[in-house]
């Protein structure tokens, strides 16, 4: 059994599959038929436009009165530059700045950098009957009222999308140094003050974590939602192949060959034709990503949670631990090795921003005031001006429902270290019926916890292993009356030998008297692509090693019930007999 399938959760809640959203940096498949430019932009979408509309240069700019795809208050000009790695890639960038900003007049700079800011759509064509600027982050131009608060906004184009040239490089040292050259260049505009801050979800939020790995002084602070932390955790799991191994260099070879709208400039046009010039792009971006060996210097340049060491960017990330997307690995292991102020909300929701509502207004995440915040936090680092407000570092919602206020993330009183003994499993990947007497997985499981205990951060699982196949690692919350609910799991490609697995992030509360059951067997799930063995695996010695927290010292801070988080629980509770208890979890 599976936890954290999105396919298993998706099929489950009645939802199709088959759709990879923009919000997807490897194009996972979607647990919502919308993709971004519908579900996100807080109703700021005006969707197709007509008639003709004026097309900005770099010295002509455009206001929402010639071109209704501009916002109001702004004026939208275009601007081309080289990337920072001497090669010949030209990076296009739409700039939006506070319409009547005067000759002189200088204003801090919120830059975006990734693929989805094409002019003829971020995934797709959108049926846009004239060109214009990206609207992407409309929610943050309303949110935050952007331009009268005195801000510019920078929409860049990496390598291989949009009116970029180049051949797509998602995370990799090409992309790297388009974000290098993009903080830069905005930095150095006459109507910019010098200080950056960067702004995302998803890929934008991937190119964010980037930026603050550069540690360039004109970043200033880094804000970014939903971040993948290791883009190998994303397309395997330790070897095993996920979906979005297979679905992601498709969806971004299509973004990068999007055709742009007639209207757009010359320039524009024949840099978009790149990647159609260039098949060899398409090819190298498939073939890269189908690479098994988390050493090459392919996944090693892409490690971004191993490249932070030492960085210091103030950084604003959310999280969702139960994402079916760009799930909690690498985070913990991020965090640490980043230096400077951090902030976050982080809990049980799935691929949403902050600011995010469903039809009937209810905020998915369940927490108020998210354009407040990183408001404070941009002016703060960007403009200099101290707070009015005073904010958690971070807010975090569990598996209650409440939310408390934490200075760092993970906090925890103990660190268990528990013998979890051994068995045997048939790696035939499901369902776990019996087999000759051997099943598809086994358990193990604590005695009832005697007070509401957390389990927060990075578990460890440790194995002895004779055979060659797979192994999936789950921990239940197993309840009194046998119903349990898998939080968090990890896969691994397996043969004879010692093998440790650090499993996803997590922040889940056992209440009083429920036990943690941990399993271990075949992969039975559809969100890996794994080729079952049939051989009988046997392990021995397992371990299992993770931090645990009192939540009676808890902190209370605002915030409702994460929508996504009933969803989850309705789609996986189920009947669970874990055996007798065979180890305790610690006291406090």
């Amino acid at each position: 059994m599976s936890a954290l399938a999105a396919v298993a959760l998706a099929g489950a809640i009645g939802v199709p599959v088959a759709l990879a959203t923009s919000e997807d940096p490897t194009g996972a498949p979607s647990a919502t038929t919308s993709s971004e430019p519908s579900d996100s932009t807080s109703g700021s979408r005006s969707g197709s436009t007509s008639g003709k509309a004026a097309v900005a240069t770099a010295d002509r700019p455009v206001t929402h009165a010639e071109n209704d795809r501009v916002p109001e208050g702004a004026a939208w000009t275009q601007h081309y530059f080289p990337s920072s790695d001497g090669s010949d890639v030209e990076l296009h960038a739409d700039v939006l700045l506070p319409e009547g900003l005067g000759q002189g007049e200088r204003v801090p700079v919120i830059l975006s950098a990734g693929s989805y800011f094409g002019h003829s759509g971020e995934i797709s064509e959108e049926g846009h009957e004239h060109t214009g600027p990206s609207d992407r982050f409309g929610d943050l131009v309303e949110g935050l009222d952007l331009f009268d608060r005195g801000y510019a906004l920078v929409l860049v184009d990496t390598r291989g999308y949009g009116g970029s040239t180049g051949c797509l490089d998602f995370a990799g040292p090409g992309e790297q140094a388009d974000v290098a050259a993009a903080i830069d260049w905005a930095a150095d505009q006459s109507w910019s003050t010098g200080a950056v801050g960067m702004y995302g979800k998803s890929y934008d939020a991937v190119t964010g974590l980037i930026g603050n790995n550069l540690d360039q002084d004109a970043l200033k602070a880094v804000v970014a939602q939903e971040p993948i932390w290791d883009m190998y955790d994303r397309i395997r799991s330790h070897g095993v192949p996920r979906q979005e191994g297979i679905i992601a260099p498709s969806t971004y070879n299509t973004i990068a060959q999007l055709p742009q709208l007639p209207d757009d400039d010359e320039r524009y046009v024949e840099n978009a034709r790149y990647e159609l010039a260039h098949p060899e792009c398409a090819a190298a971006n498939t073939v890269n990503n189908l690479k098994a060996d988390p050493g090459t210097s392919y996944w090693q340049d892409r490690d971004l949670a191993k490249h932070a060491k030492g960085s210091d960017t103030p950084l604003f990330v959310t999280q969702g631990f139960l994402e079916w997307n760009t799930r909690p690995e690498g985070m913990a292991e991020y965090l640490a090795n980043h230096d400077g102020p951090q902030r976050g909300w982080l809990g049980p929701w799935d691929h949403v921003r902050g600011n995010d509502r469903t039809e009937d207004g209810t905020l998915k995440m369940g927490r108020d005031g998210w354009f407040d915040e990183i408001g404070a936090f941009y002016d703060e680092h960007l403009k200099g001006t101290q707070p009015t407000t005073e904010y958690p570092a971070f807010s975090i919602q569990d598996n209650t429902g409440a939310w408390r206020a934490e200075d760092t993330w993970p906090t925890a009183d103990r660190t268990a270290r528990i013998a979890l003994g051994g068995g045997s499993y048939v790696d035939d990947g499901g369902p776990d019926e019996e087999q000759d007497g051997a099943r598809s997985s086994f358990l193990t499981s604590s005695a009832p916890v005697a007070t509401d205990t957390r389990v927060v951060g990075t578990p460890r699982v440790a194995l002895d292993v004779r055979g060659t196949g797979n192994v999936l690692v789950e921990l239940h919350d197993v309840a009194p009356d046998g119903t349990a609910v898998p939080f968090v799991e990890q896969a691994a490609v397996i043969d004879s030998g010692r093998v440790t697995l650090d499993l996803e992030s997590t922040d889940w509360t056992l209440a009083a008297g429920h036990r943690l059951a941990v399993e271990i067997g075949s992969i039975q799930s559809g969100s890996w692509v794994d080729t079952p063995s049939g051989q009988t695996i046997r392990v021995r010695d397992a371990r299992l090693e993770l931090a645990v927290d009192d939540p009676a010292g808890d902190a209370p801070t605002e915030g409702g019930r994460a929508v996504w988080l009933d969803s989850y629980l309705a789609a996986f509770t189920a009947e669970l007999a874990p055996g007798e208890p065979s180890f305790t979890l610690p006291t406090f």
